[in-house]
C-alpha cells in the first residue's frame, strides 16, 4: 500500500511539473511566437539570400520605404537620398542592421499570428507604417552633410519618432563592399540613436542641475567667479575661457565646468548616481520591442573624477534615445511618452493587424523642477545660442562639447525641446568629432526643427 501511495504522489508531482511546463511553454509561445517564427533560417519567410519575402514598410505619410517587386525581390524607395536617410530605420536586405524594421519587426511584416502562423489567406505579408517621416529624415541626413552621428526628433506627447537618422549610412539598393577594418565605415550597421553609447559632455549638466536644485537650498542665491580653471581634488577642472562672476542660471548658459564640477562634489557620488538613474539614463528603453543600449556612469572615484563626471566627462556614457526621452519629460511635467516607431500595421486589404498606442514613462523628474530647468534651458538659447537661429520657436536647449581623446576633435551635441502644444517635439543631435556643440550640432538641429515645425505633424 505504501508503495502505491509513493508512486501516486510521484505521478501527481510529475503531472504537476508537466502542467507547469506546458503552461510556461504556452505563455512563451504567446509572447515570443513571433520571434520564433521570424528566425532567419525559416525559409517560409526568408529566401536563400536571407531576405524577408513578405511585407511593405511605409513612412507615416504612406510613402513606400521598402517592398517586394513582381519577382519577390526586396526593393526600396526610388530616391537614393531617402534610402540612405532611412536605412537604419528600415534595415538592409541581409539583416546586418539589427535595429531596422526588416529585422526587428519581421513577424509583423510577415503577417504572423497565433492562429495561422506565417500563413495568411489575406495576402503575402502586411503593410507596416512607421512613425518617421521620410522627408524629415532626408532633411536631417542632408544637414549632417556626411558627418558621422545621429539626429532624433520625437513627439513627447504621443511617443512618435518623427526623425531617426544615423550615419555613416549607405544605399541599401546598391550596398557597397564594406571591409570590417575600414574606419570610414566604423559602426555603419549600428543605429546610433538606439544602440550606441557616447560620452555626453555638457548635455549631462541638465542632470547635475536637477540634483542641485533639489538638494542645495541656497543654489539660486549663490555666486561663483570663474577664472578659467578651479582646483578640485588636487587637479584642475578647466573651462574653455574665464566666465567671471555668475549665478547658477548664467553658469548653465555659460556651461561652466568649474561650477558644475564643484556642484557634483558637493552633491556626492551617491546623489549623482541617484539622479542619473532617475532620469532613465541607465536603463534600456523598449522602442516597440527594440532594446536601447544602457548608459553607464561612475561616480565612485576621487573628487576630481567626480567633478569631471558631473560635467559629462570621465567614464560617463549614454544612449541618445534615453536623453531624448528625458528631454521630453522635462518638457511634459516630469513624464513623457515612451518613444515608439510603429504607427500602424494593416493587411493587403487594409484591415488593421495590431493596436499601437502611447505609453507613459516613469516619473523621470519632479514637475516643479522640470519647469525651472525648462526656463533655464530657454535662457540658454536667449543668452548663448541665439533665438534668431530658431525663428518662431519657444525652444529650450543645452549644447555639449564632449572630449573623446587628445588626438580627436570633440563630439558635438545639441538637445532640448519645443514648448508648444502644436509642436511638442524633443530633439537630440550628435555629430561625432564635430567640434562645438552649439555651432555644429545646433546648426543641424535648427534645420531639422524648422522643417518639422513647417510640416506640423
Amino acid at each position: 500500500m505504501r508503495k502505491i501511495e509513493k508512486r501516486s504522489i510521484f505521478c501527481l508531482i510529475l503531472a504537476a511539473l508537466l502542467g507547469l511546463g506546458l503552461a510556461f511553454f504556452c505563455f512563451q509561445f504567446v509572447v515570443d511566437g513571433g520571434d520564433w517564427a521570424s528566425y532567419p533560417y525559416n525559409r517560409h519567410l526568408y529566401n536563400n539570400a536571407g531576405q524577408l519575402k513578405g511585407g511593405t514598410i511605409l513612412d507615416r505619410d504612406g510613402d513606400m520605404l521598402s517592398t517586394l517587386d513582381e519577382d519577390g525581390n526586396r526593393i526600396y524607395n526610388d530616391d537614393a537620398a531617402v534610402r540612405r536617410a532611412t536605412l537604419h530605420a528600415v534595415g538592409d536586405k541581409n539583416g546586418n542592421i539589427g535595429a531596422g524594421a526588416l529585422t526587428s519587426f519581421a513577424d509583423k511584416l510577415s503577417g504572423y499570428n497565433l492562429l495561422t502562423g506565417v500563413y495568411s489567406p489575406l495576402g503575402t505579408g502586411n503593410s507596416l507604417y512607421l512613425t518617421i517621416d521620410a522627408y524629415l529624415n532626408n532633411v536631417a541626413y542632408q544637414a549632417l552633410n556626411e558627418m558621422n552621428g545621429t539626429v532624433g526628433v520625437y513627439n513627447y506627447k504621443t511617443g512618435e519618432i518623427l526623425c531617426m537618422v544615423s550615419t555613416p549610412t549607405f544605399d541599401p539598393a546598391n550596398p557597397p563592399d564594406i571591409a570590417a577594418d575600414d574606419p570610414a565605415w566604423d559602426g555603419v550597421y549600428v543605429n546610433r540613436l538606439l544602440s550606441a553609447n557616447s560620452i555626453p559632455g555638457s548635455i549631462f549638466k541638465v542632470v547635475t542641475i536637477n540634483a542641485a536644485i533639489e538638494n542645495i537650498p541656497d543654489l539660486f542665491q549663490r555666486k561663483w567667479t570663474c577664472t578659467g580653471s578651479v582646483n578640485i581634488g588636487g587637479e584642475e577642472v578647466t573651462c574653455p575661457h574665464a566666465h567671471g562672476e555668475q549665478d547658477i542660471e548664467e553658469a548653465l548658459a555659460n556651461s561652466c565646468n568649474g561650477v558644475f564640477g564643484q556642484l557634483a562634489v558637493e552633491l556626492g557620488g551617491e546623489t549623482m548616481q541617484k539622479y542619473a538613474d532617475a532620469a532613465g539614463l541607465t536603463k534600456s528603453i523598449k522602442v516597440d520591442g527594440i532594446q536601447s543600449s544602457v548608459g553607464k556612469f561612475d561616480f565612485s572615484g576621487n573628487d576630481n573624477q567626480l567633478a569631471w563626471s558631473g560635467v559629462g566627462q570621465g567614464q560617463d556614457t549614454l544612449c541618445p534615445i534615453n536623453m531624448l526621452q528625458y528631454m521630453g519629460a522635462i518638457a511634459n511635467g516630469g513624464k513623457a511618452a515612451v518613444p515608439r516607431l510603429i504607427e500602424k500595421s494593416t493587411t493587403d486589404y487594409g484591415l488593421p493587424t495590431g493596436i499601437y498606442y502611447p505609453h507613459k514613462s516613469a516619473q523621470l523628474i519632479d514637475e516643479k523642477t522640470a519647469g525651472t530647468i525648462a526656463d533655464m534651458m530657454h535662457n540658454n538659447v536667449i543668452e548663448t545660442y541665439g533665438q534668431d537661429r530658431f525663428p518662431g520657436m519657444d525652444i529650450c536647449a543645452k549644447s555639449g562639447t564632449a572630449e573623446v581623446g587628445a588626438d580627436k576633435s570633440p563630439n558635438a551635441w545639441f538637445t532640448g525641446f519645443l514648448r508648444d502644444e502644436a509642436t511638442p517635439y524633443a530633439f537630440i543631435v550628435l555629430v561625432e568629432n564635430g567640434g562645438g556643440g552649439s555651432s555644429v550640432a545646433g546648426t543641424v538641429a535648427s534645420q531639422v526643427l524648422q522643417a518639422a515645425v513647417e510640416k506640423g505633424y
